[in-house]
């Protein structure tokens, strides 16, 4: 916790932010305990993620809500062909800590739901951006992706949430 305490305090004061060489090359901030923030999603401030890819986008927690809510125990999503509402709960993570809803950041129908979540939660935690990813939505009003977070915007949110 200290060696966390003190990287974080000196990433912020020297603006450090480190590249991986990761699948989807995520930037990391070290200020932000070293939390995973990938290029090419949109954020949340409720922590979800979101990856739109054709007609279809697909939703999960972001790795600084998995860090926050330590191991994941269990997953309650729900079933295709439902519909999903921007800012709505559409599910639950129960971690070792606490439950907490999930809420979609876009409205849609669902197409698909990640169905290894429920013999695997602990997927979340070892790669939320994508073995862990949650459903799959066919988005109703795309425009609503653009009210989102992009990369930069959200670590900086998550950065002031941390600081307060």
């Amino acid at each position: 916790m200290a060696l966390r305490l003190w990287a974080s305090s000196t990433a912020n004061a020297l603006r450090i932010s480190v590249a991986s060489t990761a699948h989807h090359s995520p930037s990391c901030s070290l200020s932000r305990c070293f939390s995973t923030v990938v290029e090419g999603l949109k954020y949340a401030s409720s922590h979800e993620w979101v990856k739109h890819e054709g007609p279809v986008a697909t939703i999960g927690i972001t790795d600084h809500a998995q860090d926050h809510l330590g191991e994941v125990v269990f997953v309650d999503l729900p079933e295709p062909a439902g519909s999903v509402g921007q800012g709505k709960s559409f599910g639950a993570v129960e971690s070792v800590k606490a439950t907490s809803d999930i809420n979609s950041p876009i409205s849609g129908e669902i197409v698909e739901v990640n169905t290894k979540l429920s013999e695997t939660p602990g997927l979340i935690n070892k790669s939320p951006y994508e073995e862990g990813w949650m459903i799959k939505v066919k988005p109703s009003n795309p425009s609503e992706l653009e009210s989102l977070l992009g990369p930069k915007e959200y670590t900086k949110f998550c950065e002031e949430e941390e600081s307060h």
